[in-house]
C-alpha cells in the first residue's frame, strides 16, 4: 500500500489520527494516553512520526516494541522498567503528555470528572474524583478525548474543577502557569484547541461529514470559529495498515462509537 492518504477511513480512525496529531513534535517524552482510543493514537504516533516517544504497559514496563491494544495475552518487550511509583518523577518534571477524559468542560478548558451538582459535599452524581488531574494540568502537556460531544459535556461553567483551564491558571500567575498546556480536545464531531489570544476553545477541524452548525448546536458556549475550518486529516494507507493490523487488530477502539 502506498503512503498516500485514503478515503476508506471510518470515523474511529479519523478520531485516532486527530488525537495522534496532538503528539506531533513531542520527541522523547512519556506518552500516557488513558483509554482505548487514546492508546491507539499514542501508539500510532510512535510507530510513524514520533519514534522517540515511550509508553508503558500500564504496570511496570516501558515497551521496546509495539504493544497492541485489546489483546489480553499481549506481552510487552521491556526497554526498561518503570514501576508505578516512578511515574510521579516524570509527572513533576513535565516529561509526559497525558490524554484524559471529561464529564464537563468549559470554554477555557476547565475540566470536571469529579462530581455533578452545585454542592460538592452533596453531589447529584459522584464521579471519579479529582484523581491526578490537577497535577497533570500544571506540569504536563494534556489533551482530551471526549466521546460524547453535547451541551451536557461542553458547558458554560463546570460544576467542579478537576483540571484547571487557562483562565484559572492565569489567576495563579506565571510561576504556576508556565508549564500549563492543553494541546487538543477531540470528539466524534471535531478537533479543538486553545490557540487564540485569550485561550478560548477554538474549532480546529471538522471530521468528514460534520458541519460547523452541528458543532455549535452541541456546544454549550461560544466557540472561536475561524473563517475557514479545514476537514480533519485522513490517515495515510500506511497508518491505516498499522492501526488495523498491528495496533488494534480486534477493533477494540470501535466500542467507544456506539
Amino acid at each position: 500500500m502506498s503512503a498516500e492518504s485514503t478515503s476508506e477511513a471510518t470515523l474511529d480512525e479519523i478520531v485516532v489520527i486527530a488525537l495522534a496529531e496532538a503528539f506531533r513534535g513531542n520527541g522523547e517524552i512519556l506518552c500516557n494516553p488513558i483509554g482505548t482510543v487514546p492508546m491507539c493514537a499514542g501508539r500510532l504516533a510512535r510507530e510513524t512520526f514520533e519514534p522517540d516517544m515511550v509508553y508503558t504497559d500500564g504496570v511496570s514496563v516501558l515497551s521496546a516494541e509495539l504493544l497492541p491494544v485489546g489483546v489480553p495475552d499481549a506481552v510487552a518487550v521491556p526497554e526498561t522498567y518503570m514501576p508505578y511509583r516512578t511515574i510521579f518523577d516524570l509527572v513533576w518534571s513535565g516529561r509526559r503528555h497525558v490524554v484524559m477524559g471529561a464529564s464537563q468542560m468549559d470554554m477555557y478548558g476547565n475540566q470536571n470528572f469529579a462530581a455533578i451538582g452545585d454542592d460538592y459535599s452533596k453531589p447529584k452524581a459522584q464521579l471519579l474524583g479529582m484523581r491526578g488531574a490537577p497535577g497533570n494540568l500544571i506540569n504536563n502537556k494534556t489533551s482530551y478525548w471526549i466521546p460524547n460531544h453535547s451541551t451536557r459535556v461542553f458547558v458554560p461553567k463546570v460544576d467542579v474543577v478537576s483540571g484547571p483551564g487557562y483562565d484559572r491558571m492565569r489567576e495563579l500567575g506565571e510561576q504556576s502557569s508556565r508549564f500549563h498546556h492543553i494541546v487538543r480536545v477531540v470528539t466524534p464531531l471535531c478537533a479543538m484547541d486553545f490557540e487564540t489570544d485569550d485561550n478560548r476553545m477554538r474549532l480546529r477541524s471538522l471530521h468528514p461529514g460534520v458541519t460547523v452548525d452541528q458543532v455549535v448546536e452541541n456546544t454549550g458556549f461560544e466557540l472561536v470559529i475561524p473563517d475557514d475550518v479545514p476537514e480533519s486529516r485522513q490517515p495515510t494507507a500506511e497508518e491505516l495498515q498499522i492501526l488495523r493490523t498491528q495496533i488494534d487488530p480486534n477493533g477494540a477502539r470501535k466500542a467507544e462509537f456506539g
